[in-house]
């Protein structure tokens, strides 16, 4: 069983770094001409599943926007994931569960077993119980083949006040933010794991100084990157070597509405163009 670090080193190496998200707002689904219903999220994402594969390595579904239709909505989301699973994408849950004890086993479960209706190879987890709260779902994750990507410094301004705040743990080290310990604790996860890249990763917004966050380069070496804010939210596939320099390869670039609004008959070619730019940006 290949680690999920194995299989996005070769799916980053073979599509190159975007991520297109799965997001059906309603503004979307109304532009796209369908309803805001479970029905029309599902028609929503495996139309994006469609014109992703074979052009994209990875996607990434927002839950949330399936989640609000109930029952319906996550029937939908699971056809979708298992749509794209079925076509090679490698598949990211943004769920941001975070938890304690037998309700994380319960997340665990739902979104990293091997055969469950809503199977994802990865998702996102949130440390705010404290990052020793995620270790035996992360563990488990890795034992299966499977992946989680933790909040570390998240493209939102509300985040910073929270995330760069400096931990009062005596063990740690002086003046080590909330960031880093998360992003610490992280990567000791991935010791001594196979290949370049381990299986248990960070969210890190384009948009933030992670400098600034205490997320140097050695503290994100061999992490997975999970980098919101490329496309609307203004960071751009030219700015991915200068914003993660050394780590650069380790990045999932993530884009939703910048692929999304063009409409559901322009999505093949602006998914190539806008991978073509980071591509491009890659060999410059």
């Amino acid at each position: 069983m290949n680690s999920f670090g194995a299989r996005l080193w070769a799916t980053l190496d073979q599509f190159g770094p975007l991520c297109v998200g799965i997001d059906p707002h309603v503004s979307l689904l109304e532009s796209w001409g369908l309803e805001a219903t479970a029905d029309g999220a599902r028609r929503f994402g495996l139309r994006v599943v469609e014109a992703c594969a074979g052009r994209v390595g990875i996607v990434k579904p927002q839950v949330a926007f399936f989640e609000r239709y109930g029952s319906a909505g996550f029937a939908a989301l699971e056809e979708v994931m298992a749509a794209a699973r079925d076509t090679g994408l490698v598949v990211i849950a943004d769920a941001k569960r975070g938890d304690i004890g037998t309700t994380m086993d319960g997340y665990a479960a739902a979104w990293l077993e091997p055969g469950s209706p809503l199977e994802a190879d990865a998702v996102t987890l949130s440390p705010y119980l404290g990052p020793d709260s995620l270790y035996a779902t992360i563990t488990a994750a890795i034992r299966r083949g499977k992946g989680a990507f933790v909040l570390a410094a998240t493209s939102n301004p509300e985040g910073r006040p929270v995330q760069t705040a400096l931990t009062r743990d005596e063990a740690a080290p002086d003046n080590e933010s909330v960031a880093a310990r998360v992003a610490r604790d992280v990567g000791a996860l991935n010791i001594g794991l196979p290949g370049a890249l381990g299986s248990a990763g960070l969210v890190v917004g384009a948009t933030v100084d992670r400098g600034a966050f205490g997320l140097s380069d050695v503290v994100l070496a061999g992490t997975p990157i999970l980098a919101p804010g490329f496309g609307a939210q203004g960071a751009e596939p030219s700015d991915l070597p200068r914003l993660f320099g050394y780590v650069a390869a380790n990045v999932v670039a993530s884009e939703s509405r910048s692929i999304l609004a063009v409409g559901p008959d322009r999505l093949e070619s602006r998914i190539e163009q806008r991978s073509a730019l980071y591509s491009r940006a890659s060999n410059d």
